[in-house]
């Protein structure tokens, strides 16, 4: 006969030990998650410390050691005398206290002067009672290392021995100096780093002055650095990629998005902006240049200039528009009116032209008297025709030239009415 007893469905073990097909590994896993959770908040070095001294302060109970390292996890370590904004709820699940035992701690802590409590005060016109603050006292702001301390130990032990000797001295604070703790910004060890560091990196608090303008198109200051990290990325650098696209985007409807569209793209805004940059200097020469030509030629107004053989000579008008040149090989001298001004300048600054003296005038004067070969035919005729003297060649008077013209029109009608002038008339009657 088999034995039923041993069975499961008998002994009814189904619903206190369930079958392994029948548990959630998920929930099993979520629970010893939060079975094991704890507080993640990173403490900085000075809080962390503090609350490492307040659990290990032997006058104490442990009661008052576990509040007083809550206390030195909610104080504030840049004013650590000013009032502790902590909920009897946030002190108590921090020190893990109940609420009787917390009062407690705070009695033991106010006996021996580590903390003080305020009394509480009424609201004016409610008339109900407000909270009652907790401060740290002096002593226990050095004792945890918020502050440093003013006489510390070693010191005021050398400060009591009067006897000690010059040298004495200088080695007990040389061998004390190494027993010395580490001060509240530089702990020991080369792990731990400054807390207050003189030389950190931090971000700007304003803008450049190139990109300031984009505050106007919508752009927010921390977006406005967010963008420049991403030109970096990108390769660009924002400031080349506004100031090449500054007329496109203060027109664009949205222009974050157009902005962030053009740091994507492989345009070269750094070689844009160079080029633009060396047209902009380009034509800032050339006014330069302009305008130091006017104020030379406004400098040399009405004077006389003579090349360097005294062959030509160069007069600047009264006003400064014309420039005349007379050429001693020529009678009548020439008007430069356009253009003249840029080589006249760089002819006067090569040192080829010098400006009129007498004796620039004199050598001048003496070569417009000599008569070239090439000139003798033209001079003497015009010599002959001042003197006088009856040309080669004479006019025909008018009335022949008619009478000839009128012949040859009467020659043109025959020929057209077909007879011909040239020819006797009996001749033409006998054919």
């Amino acid at each position: 006969m088999t034995m039923l007893i041993a069975q499961r469905f008998v002994a009814g073990e189904g619903d206190d030990r369930p079958t392994p097909h029948e548990m959630n590994p998920a929930t099993l896993d979520n629970e010893a998650l939060e079975d094991f959770a704890c507080d993640r908040s990173n403490l900085p070095w000075i809080i962390f410390r503090a609350a490492h001294r307040a659990n290990h302060i032997a006058a104490i109970p442990s009661r008052s050691r576990a509040l007083l390292a809550a206390l030195a996890r909610t104080v504030d370590a840049q004013k650590p005398y000013a009032a502790i904004f902590a909920r009897r709820e946030l002190l108590t699940g921090r020190a893990l206290q109940s609420m009787r035992t917390f009062y407690r701690s705070l009695d033991d802590l106010a006996e021996v002067g580590l903390i003080v409590r305020a009394p509480q005060k009424r609201h004016g016109n409610a008339g109900l009672f407000g909270r009652a603050y907790i401060h740290l006292t002096e002593k226990a702001a050095e004792l945890l290392g918020l502050v440093e301390e003013q006489n510390p130990p070693v010191l005021a032990q050398m400060a009591q021995s009067p006897g000690a000797s010059p040298k004495n001295s200088e080695a007990i604070a040389h061998q004390d100096s190494l027993l010395i703790g580490p001060s509240a910004t530089v702990a020991d060890g080369g792990i731990y780093k400054d807390l207050f560091p003189k030389n950190q990196k931090r971000q700007p608090g304003t803008l450049p002055l190139d990109l300031q303008r984009l505050l106007n198109l919508g752009f927010h200051k921390f977006l406005v650095f967010k963008l420049m990290r991403e030109a970096k990325q990108h390769g660009k650098l924002l400031t080349e990629v506004v100031e090449v696209t500054w007329e496109h985007l203060r027109a664009a409807k949205r222009p974050i998005s157009y902005l962030r569209s053009l740091l994507r793209s492989p345009v070269d805004f750094g070689h844009q902006l160079r080029s633009q940059q060396a047209k902009m200097d380009e034509r800032r020469a050339r006014a330069n240049e302009t305008k130091a030509i006017d104020d030379l030629i406004a400098r040399h107004l009405g004077q006389v200039f003579y090349d360097e053989a005294s062959n030509r000579r160069f007069e600047i008008s009264a006003d400064g528009s014309e420039l005349v040149i007379r050429d001693c090989r020529e009678p009548v001298a020439r008007m430069s009116a356009a253009d003249w001004k840029p080589d006249f300048v760089t002819a006067l600054r090569a040192g080829r032209l010098f400006s009129a003296s007498p004796s620039h005038d004199a050598a001048f004067a003496k070569k417009c008297t000599v008569v070239f070969p090439a000139d003798v035919g033209s001079l003497k005729s015009k010599s002959d025709l001042k003197e006088g003297a009856e040309p080669s060649i004479k006019p025909a008077p008018t009335a022949a030239i008619s009478a000839r013209l009128q012949e040859m029109k009467q020659l043109l009608r025959a020929a057209c009415a077909g007879v011909r002038k040239d020819v006797p008339a009996q001749t033409q009657a006998g054919i």
